[in-house]
């Protein structure tokens, strides 16, 4: 969002728009003059400025430009349909006897068509390359162009005033439209902002998302840095099959001054499994080994693209499980592996099951509930029942620092539609755990000691002192067992399992410091 660069469709659309008017000014409808004196002259400051400013953003950001198909070109689709309208007005009106009747009647079903459609096609056009900046533009232009000549309709068709009741039924449309209108106007503008404080402006920088094909599979990736010669951290999300992409760029603004951070959509999950979806609608191909073979590739094509020998290893929660097998295999291609709530032995949710019964017990609370769930748990451990005991140990783990993060994802500038889409779908937990059960198997059947605990390179684990998904103890006991040239183990206090999204300036500033400590 908001590059600059010529916009070809922009153009297009000024041209449609101009053209007609060119040729109107030579066919203005009868007594026009008349009602132009009439005009509301703070109206016709606003409609100046807003085609000022509309045509000239029209034409320096290449967002409005065509890109590959996804549900945002449904706004692109519109706003053309809107200005084909528009020229299918004037078509009318050019045949027409040019009255002023003739000028203000409505266009299939629009008031003013020739002043709202356009309008509406540019705010469309905004929209679809989240471009506040034409939003705002267009706003004041409608207030302004609209405005005018709702005023002249009215003084041409001096009809009655319209029932209460669909006077009331036009209220209650415009205000939900108005209300639709703040937020996508809100969420663009709060996107805009983040990109613009914190987008990669150095030229020997590098801010990109797309695809690049791994594993036979188009795969969704983002790369930021201020400098390319910078050494490289490969975040690997966890989950299993939770990309958190999106929420990387927050703790990115504080690494990427001397990092270049690459995060990606696993195989299977968010944007790349929404891309693969056709022709692996059942993600059969999501297990474990094909990750270790996908990420292996992205760090080959990463350390080519960048010119770098090796490059930095940071997992989070399941992703620790890809990411020190990874390590452990590839030391070739590494230089530091750091994981961030990094999982131990099998039964991290029976351990904080146990430690909460312990609590509850001590408290002197009735611990029918919890007990029930484990023995529904034990007899059927599916990821539904094992959520269950979760949430009631939940109940003696308090974290006491925490922050909603979810508002964060939303306004990245890189949350797409396709990640809102996984989000609902992981709403439906037997569909999601059945799309990724091989994972889920793998995840119930291994654990990092399979691996070995031998590490070639320094190792480095972060954890948040309150994390009871991926229980400190647990992760403290693999950090004993394991062998590294250097290790080093950090507690950011009082935060829990998702630390580097709830509180990204401080994760920030721990890893860094720990990836520090590991050179030297």
């Amino acid at each position: 969002m908001l590059h600059f660069g010529f916009s070809y469709v922009g153009f297009i659309f000024l041209l449609m728009l101009f053209i007609p008017n060119f040729y109107w000014t030579k066919n203005k409808p009868q007594n026009y003059d008349i009602y132009v004196k009439n005009e509301n002259k703070i109206l016709l400051y606003l409609e100046r400025t807003g085609e000022v400013l509309v045509c000239g953003i029209a034409l320096i950001f290449s967002d409005f430009n065509l890109r590959p198909l996804n549900i945002w070109s449904v706004w692109l689709v519109l706003a053309f349909i809107a200005m084909i309208g528009y020229e299918c007005y004037w078509v009318r009106y050019f045949k027409s006897e040019k009255s002023m009747k003739d000028f203000y009647s409505s266009f299939c079903g629009v008031s003013v068509a020739g002043a709202t459609l356009p309008v509406l096609a540019f705010l469309f056009l905004g929209i679809y390359g989240c471009n506040l900046f034409m939003i705002i533009a267009v706003t004041i232009l409608g207030i302004g162009h609209i405005g005018i000549h709702l005023g002249h309709r009215k003084e041409v068709y001096l009809s009655q005033k319209k029932s209460v009741l669909i006077r009331l039924l036009r209220g209650v449309i415009l205000f939900v439209l108005v209300l639709i209108f703040v937020v996508i106007s809100v969420t663009i503008g709060a996107k805009n902002y983040h990109w613009i404080m914190h987008s990669v402006k150095s030229e020997n920088g590098i801010e990109e998302e797309g695809y690049i094909e791994l594993g036979g599979q188009e795969q969704y990736y983002v790369m930021r840095g201020e400098d390319r010669s910078n050494p490289v951290i490969i975040w690997i999300h966890g989950g299993p099959a939770s990309p958190d992409t999106m929420e990387t760029f927050y703790f990115s603004n504080y690494l990427k001054e001397n990092y270049t951070v690459v995060a990606w959509n696993q195989r299977g999950c968010g944007r790349t499994y929404f891309k693969n979806k056709d022709k692996d609608p059942d993600n059969d191909t999501a297990t474990f080994q094909q990750i270790q073979e996908d990420l292996d590739e992205l760090v080959d094509y990463t350390r080519e693209r960048l010119g770098q020998d090796k490059v930095i290893i940071v997992g989070h929660s399941f992703g620790t499980m890809v990411g020190s097998k990874y390590a452990i295999t590839h030391p070739e291609k590494v230089s530091k592996y750091i994981g961030v709530g990094q999982m131990g032995a099998l039964g991290s949710d029976l351990y904080a099951y146990n430690d909460a019964l312990e609590k509850a017990v001590e408290q002197g609370a009735d611990t029918t509930e919890i007990e029930q769930a484990l023995s529904v748990y034990l007899k059927d451990p599916t990821v539904e029942n094992m959520l269950a005991i979760r949430s009631l140990a939940d109940l003696y783990h308090q974290v006491p620092m925490t922050r909603n993060y979810i508002l964060d994802a939303y306004i990245s500038p890189y949350m797409g539609v396709d990640d809102i889409r996984w989000y609902l779908l992981q709403l439906n937990l037997e569909k999601f755990v059945r799309l990724n059960s091989s994972l889920f198997d793998y995840i119930n059947e291994e654990d990092v000691y399979d691996y070995g605990t031998e590490f070639q390179i320094p190792v480095g684990f972060i954890s948040g002192s309150c994390d009871w998904i991926t229980p400190v103890d647990r992760t403290k006991d693999y950090y004993d067992a394991i062998e590294a040239p250097n290790k080093q183990m950090e507690l950011i206090e009082g935060w829990g399992h998702t630390v580097p999204q709830e509180n990204p300036e401080e994760f920030a500033r721990v890893l860094m410091d720990l990836i520090d400590d590991l050179s030297k």
